[in-house]
């Protein structure tokens, strides 16, 4: 498994033909410093994680790995069914004419919603599938303090690449001197 820049995965699992709404997530704050673990899995793309930290306000830094193709049941059993919160991963829009249909699809979708009975839920889905979101789904995600447990059962799982990970994300927390503060 090799460590690569957790944009260039995200690169990877938005290029797969998949199903965009199988997709589910776990995300929480670094158990040994400063970031996040975020895990993405798909039954038929496979399970990733990503390490990532701010290096100043407005860019993200990080690495991740394909840790599997295929998800067995107890990997599955670590990811959200029901949606408490959700993710969604967009995928750049090309200028011009690709903008215009965009815009022309969620216009559609959300006067379909006005005039309609619908949950939040609903909206969501049909709103990125006007936008064609490579891939969106249920989020497990606690915030600042605290971290799901699925998270340690995962790295747990998979700690010899979880360590390779850390390793390499604290060596680019280090080079980009981040203990200093933004300044």
């Amino acid at each position: 498994m090799r460590v690569r820049n957790w944009q260039d995965v995200l690169q990877e699992l938005i290029s797969k033909d998949s199903d965009p709404q199988k997709w589910r997530a776990i995300s929480g704050i670094r158990s040994g410093g400063i970031g996040e673990d975020l895990y993405l899995c798909h039954p038929g793309a496979g399970l990733y994680h990503l390490k990532t930290y701010a290096k100043n306000p407005f860019e993200v830094q990080g690495v991740g790995v394909q840790l599997v193709h295929k998800i067995d049941e107890g990997i599955s059993d670590q990811f959200p069914r029901e949606v408490d919160g959700r993710f969604a991963i967009h995928k750049p829009i090309s200028e011009g004419v690709e903008v215009k249909k965009v815009t022309q699809r969620v216009e559609e979708t959300l006067r379909a919603h006005v005039d309609a009975p619908t949950t939040s839920l609903d909206l969501f889905e049909d709103v990125m599938g006007a936008i064609g979101s490579p891939a969106y789904g249920p989020l497990d995600y606690r915030g600042i303090g605290s971290r799901p447990e699925s998270l340690d059962i995962l790295a747990k799982e998979f700690h010899d690449v979880n360590r390779k990970l850390e390793r390499k994300l604290e060596e680019m927390i280090k080079d980009d001197e981040i203990g200093r503060g933004f300044g």
